[in-house]
């Protein structure tokens, strides 16, 4: 769709009929209210009283109504947009600028279920994007619904988020809620960053750096499963209370406030606000000898300003072309048709949220392919894939709306959430 400019001449001459024709009608009020005043007990002195001057901030009132002109044309264009885009669907509004699209498309000529939101974050205004850990301590060993996740966290739009691990719910790749990062990539995949002014999409490493003067460490990992014996991971609070176990000839240190605090080869109490790292013990020796470590965390591109960032794979579209690189992400066990999740933005940044089911009659699913070119076909400059299969669930304003295999979805990880803002 081509992006709306909202400020347009209609709008401004409008917004100016209205304010004058609001000065009018407070000088109307005011002049009755003094000229005209009720018969009271010191009529005389009111009488005789100076009748106080209209004053009017004319630009203040201009831009009031410039407001509420331009917010009122916005809504117009949204619905017109979703009308248009959406034909034969069934749309609701689930509050200002949250549309919920049911529809049926056919490929092979037979039957794919596709429930959508879009969301004006212009228009919905009163509601933060964000990605949301099933625990609500943080713990990343954790696993609920999606109903439960999305009540705990006040929501009233969300969907399934990131790969995890099925034993213990830990997510796999790029996950940051609020700045923080509570775990890290696998295999570079895309992962979206979330900013209070739009969006961006990329393939994402990890910067993770141990430091102790003219000594430095490359971090590989944080919070996630070790795929290497030789890799160095760190691990915060958030993965649990002690770090896992040792690898082969690897070591432990735990740091707080930039000291080793502690150092075995043997799990440790990972301290709180600290971080507990686990490395080939050659590796660690010189900054257990000195007694100072600090841990550097931050990722490649280094996002500047990003609240959040959520990751999936492989890529569905990439600046405008459909563009699906399974392969290089690692990610080709997961082809097929299949219920599928993504998540997408136009140009206007609004936000696409898809959940697809499948493995059934009445809906047999979408391969990757299929996928991209539908996120392609509703606007999305950029879109991931998410976790899908099993995990494929979305929620609106206290319900599921899909229909996944298991009634009401599996447990899972954790969720990307549409929730009231915390004033």
């Amino acid at each position: 769709m081509d992006t709306l400019n909202f400020y347009n001449g209609n709008t401004t001459k409008t917004a100016k009929l209205l304010v004058n024709f609001s000065i009018a009608a407070a000088a109307i009020f005011t002049l009755t209210i003094f000229h005209n005043p009720p018969i009271m007990a010191d009529d005389l002195i009111l009488a005789h009283a100076p009748v106080p001057p209209i004053t009017v901030d004319k630009e203040q009132i201009y831009q009031q109504v410039l407001t509420q002109t331009s917010t009122e044309s916005r809504k117009n264009s949204f619905n017109q947009q979703i009308r248009e885009k959406y034909p034969g669907a069934i749309i609701r509004d689930v509050d200002t600028g949250v549309k919920h699209i049911k529809i049926t498309r056919y490929y092979d000529g037979k039957p794919v279920r596709i429930n959508v939101i879009e969301i004006d974050r212009i228009l919905a205004e009163n509601y933060e994007l964000k990605p949301a850990l099933s625990s609500t301590n943080n713990n990343l060993h954790s696993k609920r619904t999606i109903t439960t996740i999305a009540k705990n966290t006040n929501s009233l739009v969300a969907i399934n988020g990131t790969f995890f691990k099925p034993q213990t719910g830990v997510p796999l790749g790029t996950l940051m809620i609020d700045g923080k990062i509570y775990t890290g990539p696998i295999y570079d995949r895309v992962a979206m960053g979330i900013f209070d002014d739009g969006f961006k999409v990329s393939r994402v490493q990890l910067n993770g750096t141990l430091k102790n003067g003219k000594h430095e460490l490359k971090i590989d990992n944080i919070n996630q499963p070790r795929m290497l014996a030789s890799y160095v991971l760190a691990y915060t609070r958030e993965w649990g209370n002690v770090s896992p176990s040792t690898p082969q000839y690897g070591y432990q240190i735990a740091i707080k406030n930039n000291k080793i605090i502690a150092s075995s080869s043997n799990p440790l109490v990972i301290p709180e606000g600290g971080y507990v790292v686990v490395a080939p013990l050659r590796s660690l020796k010189p900054f257990i000898d000195s007694g100072k470590a600090k841990v550097e965390i931050s990722t490649n591109p280094d996002w500047k300003n990003v609240r959040h960032i959520i990751s999936g794979g492989p890529y569905l579209v990439k600046d405008s072309s459909v563009y699906v690189d399974m392969t290089a992400e690692k990610l080709n066990s997961i082809g097929g048709k299949n219920p599928r999740t993504a998540i997408g933005y136009t140009k206007n940044n609004t936000l696409i949220m898809v959940a697809v089911d499948g493995r059934e009659n009445k809906s047999v699913g979408m391969t990757l392919m299929q996928l991209a070119y539908f996120m392609k076909s509703v606007g999305c400059t950029n879109a991931i894939n998410l976790d899908g299969g099993g995990s494929t669930v979305m929620y609106v304003n206290g319900q599921v709306v899909n229909n996944p295999a298991f009634k009401g979805g599996i447990a899972i990880s954790n969720a990307l959430v549409l929730s009231k803002k915390i004033n």
